[in-house]
């Protein structure tokens, strides 16, 4: 009689649910010869990191004297507006070995860096072209669609601050 063993930890070096997601494929040819890859294949050996929620106002050797504190950093390469080539709240790190990452992950994701607590995930390995942000405007995603205040994130999101600068100058355009 065998027994089920839950874990009530998650493993470190499980894929995030962004990455999982991201790699799901639908087939719609009914060939079933190939299988589909397990995330997890690609990152047991990852040595890049992907870091998220920075502030824009973060700098690369700030960055780089946390990090360094988990192993020694073989390349960082910051998260950059498409269009503006300023940071834009991400970055990735890449160390020379898998455990120097796991160890990033374990020690260092969940902290506080500039104000922001950062998020931590690994990620099969940095490609060019991945360096620049998903938006329409070139920034991040989430930014174009935040109406809130976050200074760490160059104040108001870019549709609000779009939509109050219109109306400001409506309001400018009928006092006249």
């Amino acid at each position: 009689m065998s027994t089920l063993v839950y874990n009530t930890v998650d493993r470190l070096d499980r894929p995030s649910a962004y990455y999982v997601g991201k790699n799901k494929r639908r087939k719609f040819n009914q060939d079933e010869a190939e299988e589909p890859e397990d995330p997890s294949v690609k990152l047991r050996n990852a040595t890049t990191l992907y870091v998220g929620n920075l502030s824009f106002y973060t700098t690369e050797e700030q960055i780089h004297e946390l990090f360094s504190k988990c192993g020694e950093i073989k390349r960082l390469v910051m998260g950059l507006d498409r269009f503006n080539k300023t940071p834009c709240g991400f970055c990735f790190v890449e160390y020379y070995t898998h455990q120097d990452a796991l160890d990033c992950l374990k020690y260092i994701g969940g902290t506080k860096l500039d104000e922001r607590i950062i998020r931590t995930d690994l990620d099969p390995g940095f490609e060019e072209g991945r360096q620049y942000g998903r938006g329409k405007s070139g920034g991040q995603v989430r930014d174009e669609y935040r109406e809130e205040y976050d200074p760490g994130r160059g104040g108001y999101g870019r549709a609000y601050a779009d939509e109050q600068r219109q109306r400001e100058e409506e309001e400018y355009g009928a006092g006249r």
